[in-house]
């Protein structure tokens, strides 16, 4: 059986979508699928793949387990989430323009910013904290809406909805990056969005050893849009790391209820620190947007970020004390992960955005793994002390 039905609990769908046993020797696991080319019945009469840039069973494989997670019809994985962003964007024609929440991760900034504008689109990014604040900003040649709730590396949470119903009414479409949540926490298309993207590399795959993008939508003009592009382009991931992602997908579920365990105990010990100037995690009450993340989520994650009293002095201080919590660029995997976005992630936002934007020398962003917990809050409290 291969459930792909919402009514189909989350973990039955994460372990058994798509995950046909192989009918010639019973496999549970479908064995991979390394092959580049298919055998042919006659010229141009095959059995649904010919060459696996066009297709592959592996990946097709992971693409429909994702679909069924997030109540989708479609899924097309490509070689990260940076060439999901790229094979959108090249659905857009010269001259047409997009709306990107502001604080939007630093690569999806720079592509827009930096390869879109040559190829004649051109981004306009706004504050969303309310979704009227987007009005304005419609041209007529608006052909798309591009979010990230919670946005990177602020994790401000954006109301799906009400910016869906306002792009709708303008024509646009409404594209959601859906990374920090995974679709364990929220399924934006529920929500009226027209396509979800995720960087697979991170939570989805979960485990700090692929790079890979999905992109999931129930719009059929779009899905054969898309999937040309995928063909055309030729941003696809192998069949090995489609293996280990799908792989990883099927723990999802107990990785995501431990990932945001873990951050509400890690928010709720920084928030009580006295070098800990801020807390920014969508669970806690004291974050403005609490009660729209309880409305539009299932739950809230395992990002949190906070800034600490000093500068980055201090910053760098408290992160080479850390014994456990990795000093390093992206998340979402089993191990705790920490960075500095405004000299990491976020580096190529120019200085001027970053301040409007709050992404100061002192705000720190935090993975937080499946450890332990009492010894996550220990490096966490030992690194703070030796900080200053």
């Amino acid at each position: 059986m291969s459930p792909s039905k919402s009514s189909t609990g989350f973990g039955t769908r994460a372990i058994h979508a798509g995950m046909n046993p192989d009918p010639v020797t019973g496999a549970v696991i479908p064995p991979m699928s390394l092959s580049t080319t298919f055998k042919q019945s006659a010229a141009g009469v095959h059995s649904g793949y010919d060459y696996s840039r066009s297709g592959n069973p592996t990946r097709h494989n992971f693409e429909q387990a994702v679909a069924a997670l997030e109540g989708a019809q479609y899924g097309l994985a490509f070689a990260s989430g940076s060439s999901v962003t790229a094979t959108i964007l090249n659905t857009l024609h010269t001259g047409s323009h997009l709306i990107s929440v502001n604080d939007v991760y630093g690569g999806t900034y720079r592509y827009f910013t930096r390869v879109a504008v040559n190829n004649g689109v051109e981004a306009t990014f706004v504050d969303l904290d309310d979704a009227n604040n987007i009005k304005g900003h419609f041209r007529e040649n608006t052909k798309l809406v591009w979010l990230e709730t919670p946005t990177n590396p602020t994790l401000r949470i954006i109301d799906i909805q009400a910016v869906a119903d306002l792009a709708h009414a303008h024509g646009a479409l409404l594209v959601v990056d859906n990374t920090f949540m995974s679709p364990y926490f929220q399924n934006p298309l529920a929500l009226g969005a027209d396509v979800v993207v995720h960087s697979v590399t991170k939570y989805i795959n979960g485990h700090s050893d692929v790079v890979m993008g999905v992109a999931v939508t129930n719009n059929k003009e779009v899905h054969e849009q898309l999937q040309f592009l995928q063909n055309s382009i030729g941003a696809v991931p192998s069949a090995f790391d489609a293996y280990m992602a799908r792989r990883g997908l099927m723990t999802l579920e107990i990785r995501m209820q431990r990932h945001a365990e873990n951050a509400m105990q890690v928010a709720k010990f920084l928030e009580t620190h006295a070098q800990v100037d801020d807390v920014i995690y969508p669970g806690l009450p004291s974050h403005p947007n609490h009660e729209l993340a309880k409305r539009q989520q299932h739950g809230f994650g395992g990002m949190v970020s906070f800034r600490i009293k000093g500068t980055l002095e201090n910053v760098n201080r408290f992160l080479g004390k850390l014994q456990y919590i990795t000093l390093a660029e992206s998340l979402g995997g089993v191990e705790s992960l920490i960075e500095a976005p405004a000299v990491m992630t976020h580096a190529s936002v120019s200085e001027e955005d970053r301040a409007k934007l709050g992404i100061s020398d002192t705000l720190v962003r935090m993975s937080v793994g499946i450890e332990s917990i009492d010894d996550l809050i220990e490096d966490l409290r030992v690194a703070l002390e030796s900080a200053y």
